[in-house]
């Protein structure tokens, strides 16, 4: 306690870290519902894409050879294909997900991009599709454990399975979804922190432009492509949207223009341009950033809106590329940190209704800005007003925070 008290941590471990383990612990001893014939089903399916991709990397290739050995891809790659080596390991040129990436946008690679796609599939493949049904307990139920100190921000993971790293987007995160069920008489209800993080940029770095759009509830994208496009954001069209979109999310983790450029596939210098016209428009972002990484350098540390404190000791290496990357880390810190802060209040927030309501309701799941819960069919209008109000209250900010509910059998039902 000596030592929390002098880094102003204490608050932090008496009113949030410290009540939330009995919280943890009641979700860890619930578990969810999985269906293992769905997933089975799901498997047979992927099993067959796994197959497909690598019959298309060896005609690529224009032969067979062993995609997992990374020598042999670099053989096939650099001295076959006589693609450029974009990087090197300590065993020789570098095949990894980065340099694939590039290989794929800026030299056209169409042996790179199969096996990014064979990679991704052969991953959930592995780490989902076939161990699942191995970690379900005598009850039919998967207990995930969760971990309140593993990360730098503050931001819950969990393992056995790991439930943060199921794509939220793709079409086979949704098929794995699905197979997390809920027993029969109640159904999966799904609250989710819309654009939290972005709302929180708005709020730490009070900029005005940012949170007019949110208080306004425009689409946040469009409004940022009308401001860099300058154009009205009813004629705004999807590819400037695309941009906006990728900025919007890039900006709080220090993107670059390189960056930009190999995400969107434009070249730099339209990159740099895109950025500037970004901070030309949202002022009070720019100099939020340039104020986070100055103010880290002198005191030696970042934190959340709530005390939550990283050291960032790196700032000051003499290495430039370590010291780069501890940029963007001060620079994301505050907003990713104050979400997770944000989400453990919001636990300890329902956890408490739920408990006042005397509902039989339990909270089941907490993945990156969402909460799972299993609700008999009776409380499920219930349960979704509470989790509104409980969640959106947590905190008194610049902009209102923005819930999302859904409910159904299954968690891609409810999502």
């Amino acid at each position: 306690w000596k030592e929390l008290e002098l880094g102003g941590l204490a608050e932090l471990a008496r009113t949030l870290e410290l009540p939330l383990l009995p919280v943890l612990a009641r979700m860890e001893r619930e578990g969810v519902k999985l269906d293992v014939a769905e997933l089975g089903r799901t498997s047979e399916r992927v099993d067959v894409e796994v197959k497909a991709k690598e019959a298309e990397c060896h005609q690529a290739a224009g032969h067979v050879f062993n995609l997992g050995s990374n020598p042999q891809l670099a053989q096939v790659l650099y001295e076959e294909q006589k693609l450029p080596i974009l990087k090197r390991g300590k065993t020789g040129p570098s095949t990894d997900q980065e340099v694939l990436e590039k290989l794929a946008e800026e030299h056209d690679s169409v042996l790179a991009r199969a096996l990014i796609e064979y990679r991704g599939l052969s991953k959930l493949k592995s780490t989902y599709l076939d161990t699942l049904p191995t970690l379900v307990a005598k009850d039919g139920r998967i207990h995930t454990t969760y971990h309140q100190a593993a990360t730098a921000t503050g931001r819950l993971s969990s393992s056995d399975p790991n439930l943060q790293n199921i794509p939220i987007r793709s079409e086979l995160g949704r098929e794995i979804r699905r197979a997390f069920v809920a027993e029969a008489g109640h159904q999966l209800v799904s609250a989710d922190y819309s654009q939290v993080e972005l709302r929180l940029l708005a709020h730490i770095a009070e900029d005005p432009v940012l949170i007019e759009a949110f208080r306004n509830d425009e689409d946040i994208h469009s409004r940022t492509a009308a401001e860099i496009f300058g154009v009205d954001p009813k004629d705004v069209d999807r590819e400037q949207r695309r941009v906006a979109k990728t900025v919007n999310f890039g900006i709080a983790y220090g993107l670059s223009a390189h960056g930009l450029s190999t995400r969107l596939g434009i070249s730099q210098e339209n990159a740099r341009d895109v950025i500037e016209r970004y901070f030309t428009r949202y002022a009070g972002i720019r100099q939020y950033l340039e104020d986070t990484v100055e103010k880290a350098r002198k005191v030696g540390y970042v934190e959340t809106l709530y005390g939550r404190r990283r050291l960032m000791g790196d700032l000051l290496s003499k290495n430039r590329g370590v010291a780069q990357a501890a940029e963007r880390a001060a620079i994301n810190m505050p907003i990713q940190g104050t979400a997770a802060d944000l989400m453990k209040k919001a636990m300890l927030a329902v956890d408490a209704a739920l408990r006042e309501q005397k509902l039989k309701t339990r909270v089941l799941l907490q993945v990156h800005d969402e909460l799972l819960f299993e609700a008999p069919d009776a409380e499920v209008d219930a349960v979704k007003a509470l989790a509104v109000k409980s969640m959106a209250s947590v905190a008194e900010l610049k902009v209102p925070l923005k819930v999302d509910v859904g409910a159904g059998r299954s968690w891609a039902d409810a999502h």
